[in-house]
């Protein structure tokens, strides 16, 4: 059994904004990003572009749908491409009371910003432009800085086909536990339509304070309408110009109801079957959290629970504060052992073991996360953390975890993860 190493500084926070951005993978530049991008390596398909809730969280991996989550939308981050081909293009309604735009780049898809631009209160889309790439087949995206006269705001739709249970996560609240946020609503609408409108932030972590609210509307016909909006002229790298984005939330909900996005729904293209949808749901994972809650140590008490895809956390509690705990459990990650497990100590059953001790990911002062790694022969991955608070992103509740190192080890080399339903 190794030693404890001592307390850390908090390491990089950048990898984040790597996980939101790909999904994929990257090359971070210490091991304890390494740690982040072996558990992407884990984590189903799913369309390009994401942008993950989750913000710099070892372990809380954002089940995050068609093409991003709460954080960016259907959208990435940055100007999409023109659309190829586009050879005979609606013009702008003169009629409309909406916003004026500047005139699009070359080759954009002006039918799409002419109904963005009519759907905003009075004022400049300045530099809109269209996409029909990053999300795959069958979608297509609208985005330009809108200009009210109280700051420039960067506003972004993007329409698809509905993709399954992913569909489903795109209208579901996220857990504020794992994504801070300020407000976040859920309805039904009386044609059976489902709307969810989030506010929260860019980074969840509040590292920087530029706001996202956002509205998606999944319709009874089976389209997702996805409109982003930040207190910002970009959603990343711009300094914040105003307090709040330029659309409440009631006009966030008028925006992505309308019906002038009907058309450029019915044109998109059918996807092909099964096509972004990983098949699973995007609740938490019952025979990791059983198996968890198995193996804790006499005397704790279960406060609260949550989590998402292939991600479990619980709030425990000995008498001396809540300590929360998440767990990621991986199969298929022998790849990760040359770049992750490099110094690692082997057990008697071939068992890969690293652990530390470090400040928590968020830069919340005073919090302290410690981890227990394994890699077993197989490719399987358990890694297991605690902190001495009840989230990572509110002030430390007790001096260390719940658990201690010595808990956390035998948690994550139990034999009891070897048997998966």
């Amino acid at each position: 059994m190794p030693s404890d190493k001592p307390f850390e500084a908090p390491f990089e926070d950048g990898l984040g904004e790597a996980l939101r951005r790909t999904g994929e993978t990257f090359a971070p530049p210490d091991r304890a990003a390494l740690v982040d991008a072996g558990l992407t390596l884990g984590r189903r398909r799913v369309a390009r572009r994401r942008a993950a809730v989750v913000t710099g969280s070892t372990l809380a991996l954002a089940a995050v749908g068609i093409g991003g989550a709460y954080g960016g939308g259907l959208l990435g981050g940055g100007q999409g491409g023109g659309r190829g081909g586009e050879t005979s293009l609606a013009a702008p309604d003169p009629t409309r009371t909406g916003a004026t735009r500047t005139a699009p780049a070359p080759g954009t898809d002006a039918a799409l910003i002419a109904i963005l631009t009519g759907l905003l209160p009075g004022g400049e889309l300045k530099n809109p432009t269209t996409n029909s790439s990053d999300g795959g087949p069958g979608f297509r995206s609208v985005r330009g800085v809108f200009d009210d006269g109280k700051g420039d705001a960067e506003i972004s739709v993007g329409l698809t086909r509905a993709a399954g249970t992913e569909a489903e996560q795109q209208v579901t609240c996220p857990d504020k536990v794992i994504t801070g946020h300020d407000d976040c609503a859920e309805n039904e609408l009386a044609d059976g339509s489902r709307l969810m409108v989030f506010q929260g932030y860019v980074y969840p972590d509040r590292r920087e304070d530029t706001k996202n609210w956002r509205a998606v509307l999944l319709t009874s016909d089976g389209f997702l309408v996805d409109a982003s909006e930040y207190n910002a002229p970009a959603e990343k790298g711009a300094a914040i110009s105003r307090t709040d984005p330029p659309l409440n939330p009631a006009r966030l909900k008028a925006l992505v109801t309308s019906d002038e996005w009907r058309t450029p729904l019915n044109e998109l293209p059918t996807r092909p079957p099964g096509a972004g949808d990983s098949g699973n749901s995007a609740g938490t994972d019952d025979h990791t959290r059983d198996t968890l809650v198995s193996l804790l140590p006499a005397g704790l008490e279960v406060t609260g629970e949550g989590g998402q895809e292939g991600f479990v956390y619980l709030v425990v509690d000995d008498g001396k504060g809540p300590s929360y705990v998440q767990i990621n459990v991986q199969p298929g990650m022998a790849g990760v052992a040359k770049e992750l497990f490099t110094g690692a100590t082997t057990l008697p059953d071939g068992t890969l073991l690293k652990t530390a001790k470090r400040a928590g990911e968020k830069g919340v002062g005073g919090i302290r996360m410690w981890t227990a790694d394994t890699l077993r022969p197989d490719g399987l991955r358990v890694v297991v953390s605690a902190f001495n608070a009840a989230d990572q992103i509110t002030p430390a509740t007790r001096e260390n975890p719940a658990l201690t190192m010595k808990q956390l080890t035998a948690i994550a080399t139990s034999q009891k993860w070897l048997t998966r339903p």
